[in-house]
C-alpha cells in the first residue's frame, strides 16, 4: 500500500475515534437503542433467516440485543471467531449465550471452541462494525484486514453498522477492500 493511502487511513482513524470520545455513556445507549429499533424494520433484516452478528465493545454501535432477540426466534445467530493457528476468524454458530460464548482475543466476546465453525455461504446478513463508513459502501476497519478477508467470501447482504459520526465524505480503499450493500446508522438506513 503507498505511505500515503497509509497515512490517510490512519489520520481519518483517528479523526473519527476523537469524534466518538466526544458521545457520553447515554448517547452512545441511546443512539444504539436508536439503531436496533431501525434495523427492526428494514426488510433485510425482517426476511434474514441467518445473520453474523460482531461483539461490540466501547466504540461500536452496541447491537447485542438484536443478537439475544434472534435466539428466541427461528433464526440462526453467528458470531466470528479468531483462530490463531491460521491467523483469521471463523463463523461458528451461537445457540446459547451463556454458554457458548467467552471472551476472546483482543478482550471480545466471541464463541467458545466448542462452537463449530460453519461456511459462510449460508448467511442472509452479516452486520458489519468498522471505524468508518462513507455513503458508497466503503468501510475503513481497525487495519488487520480481518473483516476484509471474512467479508471477500460472504454471499449474503452486508450491512456496515455506525453511529452517524462513524460517516465521512469519503473512505480511501484498495483493491483487496470489500464493499457493503447497505449502512446502518441511529438515524438512517443506507441501502447501496
Amino acid at each position: 500500500m503507498p505511505e500515503i493511502q497509509q497515512q490517510e487511513k490512519a489520520e481519518l482513524r483517528k479523526q473519527v475515534r476523537e469524534k466518538l470520545c466526544l458521545l457520553s455513556a447515554a448517547e452512545r445507549e441511546q443512539a444504539s437503542a436508536q439503531a436496533v429499533s431501525l434495523m427492526k424494520q428494514q426488510r433485510a433484516w425482517i426476511s434474514a433467516k441467518s445473520i453474523l452478528f460482531y461483539a461490540p465493545h466501547r466504540g461500536e454501535l452496541d447491537i447485542w440485543p438484536l443478537l439475544l432477540a434472534t435466539l428466541h426466534k427461528s433464526r440462526k445467530a453467528f458470531l466470528p471467531r479468531f483462530e490463531s493457528k491460521v491467523g483469521s476468524y471463523c463463523i461458528c454458530e451461537v445457540r446459547n449465550p451463556e454458554r457458548d460464548i467467552q471472551v476472546g482475543r483482543y478482550g471480545i466476546r466471541e464463541p467458545s471452541e466448542f462452537c463449530p465453525p460453519i461456511a459462510l455461504n449460508p448467511l442472509d446478513l452479516v452486520l458489519v462494525p468498522g471505524v468508518a463508513f462513507d455513503l458508497h459502501g466503503r468501510r475503513l476497519g481497525r487495519g488487520k484486514g480481518y473483516y476484509d478477508r471474512l467479508l471477500d467470501t460472504v454471499r449474503g447482504k452486508t450491512c456496515g453498522v455506525a453511529f452517524d459520526e462513524q460517516i465521512v465524505s469519503r473512505v480511501p480503499v484498495e483493491p483487496h477492500d470489500v464493499q457493503l450493500n447497505c449502512i446502518l446508522t441511529p438515524t438512517r438506513w443506507i441501502e447501496l
